[in-house]
């Protein structure tokens, strides 16, 4: 289900943009889309590892 977060990520963040500018360019579009990606891919590594520091299992 990683994934599809991920790409999740990517539309949610190509619709922020269209709202904040709806004449933007396929390549500003593009960058937002791998940007959201790529975030969506960091915060779930970075609470995957701190869970496994801390020993907890996720929160629901």
């Amino acid at each position: 289900m990683g994934l599809l977060n991920e790409i999740i990520g990517a539309v949610v963040a190509v619709e922020g943009v269209k709202k904040l500018d709806p004449d933007a360019s396929l390549l500003t579009e593009g960058l937002v889309a791998f940007g959201g990606y790529k975030a969506v891919e960091e915060v779930t590594e970075h609470l995957e590892k701190k869970e496994e520091a801390d020993g907890s299992a996720p929160a629901a």
